[in-house]
């Protein structure tokens, strides 16, 4: 069984990459389990926590969480042309203290998403070279930049466009050979 943790730039319980999110999470073939993993609840990072053995439990869970896990989905919106800072934080804790990066190794994907045409293309670039730093292989092709994500749902939260379901579907395949190549 491989573990995939989700990642959302968002922390609204209603947000648009989360109902994204759910939606991708069921396209994943047997033998692939999901899970959201909660992020909101990280203090800032800070480098004193680690240097003095002050490391917050919130900090530990995680990074231990993480650890567990055999790939990283990233459901992102973008932030003043850049990554939210909920999903940059999250990066930082993980790949702290300096040498015991939990992401190290671990294939990566990422969907940006926006109410708008420009789909959130700034952040999931900025993402991608946080990502290369920290040596997690990422899905380099499709690359998935969901505009105008407000119309595609229905009220139950699913992705009604059936174009759209099989991009994200054909993205879903991108990954779980990525993962395989990694993860053998």
């Amino acid at each position: 069984m491989a573990k995939i943790g989700i990642l959302l730039g968002s922390l609204r319980k209603e947000s648009f990459s989360r109902k994204l999110a759910e939606n991708v999470a069921t396209l994943f073939p047997g033998g692939y389990e999901t899970e959201i993993v909660e992020i909101g609840n990280l203090p800032l990072y800070n480098q004193d926590y680690d240097d003095y053995n002050e490391v917050p439990a919130e900090y530990t869970a995680f990074r231990n969480k993480v650890k567990g896990l055999d790939a990283i989905l990233f459901v992102t919106p973008e932030y003043n042309r850049s990554v939210p800072a909920v999903l940059k934080n999250a990066l930082d804790v993980g790949s702290r203290p300096y040498g015991q990066s939990v992401w190290s190794g671990k294939p990566a994907a990422i969907i940006s998403q926006s109410p708008g045409n420009l789909s959130a293309f700034g952040a999931n670039h900025h993402l991608r070279q946080s990502l290369v730093f920290l040596n997690m292989p990422v899905v380099q092709q499709p690359e998935a930049y969901i505009g105008n994500v407000a119309t595609l749902f229905d009220e139950n939260g699913k992705v009604t466009n059936e174009s759209t379901v099989q991009f994200l579907q054909s993205f879903v395949d991108a990954f779980v050979d990525l993962i395989k190549k990694y993860k053998g």
